[in-house]
């Protein structure tokens, strides 16, 4: 067992980023075991952004195959890890993969692809990728809607605009919210998510948001 599998296992999460941090400042392929394998079962947060950083300063040509292989692992996490560490990397070549993902069974897997591939998206699927996002409008918590609704505006406002007006049509009261609060994030991202859903959902219950196309 290396030093860095050593310092991986010990239950101090300090421990663990000193250990990643180390990975990225000396960065070598012998780590890249290491590295993967842990980014499946770190618990917590800012290690395994570590782990994303250390996995970027080894050679792409080299780490990009394995990500691509750790989507198709039976770990939600690292199939997570692993969207979320290809959508710094940013190579194109990695979109089949990646939007292959948008349909995961597990959500949190969902909501990490959704961000890998608007980073990752050639512009001929951007209209594609945009209808894709609707699909899911309306549904889940506000912590989820909100990431989606961010994923619609990181497209673009041109982008969008077309599968926000259609979804201002639907007979689905609580898509026809979701597309009014994100239509206004587009215009005031400053005015957070919370506020646009109660306003979008005071407008659609006075009827206003069928005024989208006009």
């Amino acid at each position: 067992m290396s030093t860095l599998d050593i310092d991986f296992a010990n239950t101090n999460p300090s421990v663990r980023l000193k250990a990643a941090l180390s990975a990225g400042l000396n960065p070598s392929l012998r780590d890249l075991d290491a590295l993967i394998d842990r980014c499946t079962v770190e618990p917590d947060f800012q290690v395994r952004e570590m782990l994303t950083w250390a996995l970027i300063r080894l050679p792409a040509e080299i780490v990009v195959p394995r990500l691509v292989a750790e989507l198709a692992s039976h770990e939600a996490q690292a199939r997570s890890q692993a969207l979320h560490t290809l959508s710094k990397i940013r190579d194109i070549s990695t979109w089949p993969a990646v939007s292959a993902r948008l349909d995961d069974e597990d959500q949190d897997v969902v909501r990490t692809a959704w961000y890998a591939a608007v980073a990752l998206v050639p512009e001929s699927e951007r209209g594609w990728l945009a209808r894709k996002f609707a699909e899911h409008l309306g549904r889940g918590e506000r912590e989820i809607q909100l990431s989606l609704s961010r994923a619609l505006v990181a497209l673009g406002e041109d982008t969008i605009t077309p599968v926000i007006a259609a979804a201002a049509e639907h007979s689905d009261e609580a898509v026809r919210q979701h597309a009014a609060a994100t239509k206004r994030l587009i215009h005031d991202p400053n005015s957070g998510f919370t506020h646009s859903l109660n306003q979008a959902r005071r407008e659609v219950a006075m009827g206003r948001t069928k005024s989208t196309k006009g």
